[in-house]
């Protein structure tokens, strides 16, 4: 298999995962508040990583663990408290369409912080991609600016997305995505623990069964969406680029409604509209150039920078 196909099998993959946790995460906050789910949910994927972090930590140069500690941090943990506390207040549609700001901040941040030099197809892919967000969140629901402040957290989130992809792509490339994933991870064990004790987890009614509930759902999200979902992402980082791997957030919308049509929801034209115009972003910004091979990895933020 090529290697633009095994990217391919990746990113699909991944949109079916992350996809999935906003619906897990939703769950998750019926029966527990939103910084013991986002503690719990990192605590449980650092635990699965913990025993093989171990043998891991010793692969991995010392002069790069500060940055795999800043990938476990940015990549995973403030995430997941910021979108832990915004969907709160925020609709899955407006949550998903402001994700998706995250191959944007991974090019603004390339361009700015590391002089990177990205072509100017892969941005005007990029930009129809988010407009077609944009197009089909405008067409279902009206945004209120009283959300702002929740609004503003995902967003955050997005920064901090943008930073650890940019990490990983310039200075831990080298690193086997499995060492890089289970060591970052095992690092944010110890303030996940420390929220879950602060925020009185430990004292939770566990015969409760919506907590019950809530705890399933939340180790859940953190064993599939922050654990493995992290390994196959860094794959992807070092196989096809950062630019190419946040892309992602593109294909939480397909997820969307490929959950809405197993909940009897049916599709509007203007959704189809909407989902066309990602498609042809994403492939825009993904298409092989005139001197490029077909086999050729798609355009990243790493392999064009100076």
């Amino acid at each position: 298999m090529s290697n633009r196909f095994i990217s391919w099998a990746i990113f699909i993959l991944l949109c079916f995962i992350w996809g999935s946790s906003f619906i897990l995460m939703k769950e998750s906050l019926k029966g527990l508040p939103a910084l013991q789910v986002a503690s719990l949910r990192i605590f449980a994927a650092s635990i699965v990583f913990i025993p093989f972090a171990f043998f891991h930590v010793s692969k991995i140069p010392r002069n790069k663990l500060g940055f795999v500690v800043l990938a476990g941090l940015f990549g995973n943990l403030l995430p997941a408290f910021c979108f832990a506390i915004a969907i709160l207040k925020l609709d899955s549609s407006l949550a998903g369409i402001l994700n998706s700001l995250t191959p944007i901040c991974v090019a603004a941040i390339a361009i700015v912080f590391f002089r990177d030099k990205i072509k100017a197809r892969a941005i005007t892919g990029v930009v129809i991609g988010f407009a077609g967000l944009c197009f089909l969140t405008l067409t279902q629901k009206d945004i209120s600016l009283d959300n702002l402040s929740y609004s503003l957290l995902v967003i955050a989130g997005t920064l901090f997305y943008g930073i650890n992809v940019n990490l990983v792509g310039h200075y831990l490339k080298g690193i086997n995505p499995v060492y890089l994933a289970t060591v970052s991870l095992s690092f944010m064990s110890l303030p996940a623990f420390f929220i879950l004790w602060q925020q009185g987890f430990f004292q939770s009614d566990l015969s409760d069964t919506r907590v019950q509930w809530a705890v399933l759902n939340a180790v859940l999200l953190g064993i599939t969406a922050s654990s493995f979902a992290t390994i196959i992402f860094y794959m992807l980082v070092q196989r096809a680029g950062g630019l190419f791997a946040s892309l992602v957030t593109y294909g939480i919308p397909f997820v969307a409604v490929f959950w809405g049509l197993l909940d009897g929801e049916s599709i509007t034209f203007p959704e189809i509209i909407g989902l066309i115009i990602i498609l042809a972003g994403v492939y825009l910004a993904n298409r092989p150039g005139k001197k490029e091979s077909g086999a050729a990895a798609p355009p990243s933020v790493s392999d064009t920078s100076k």
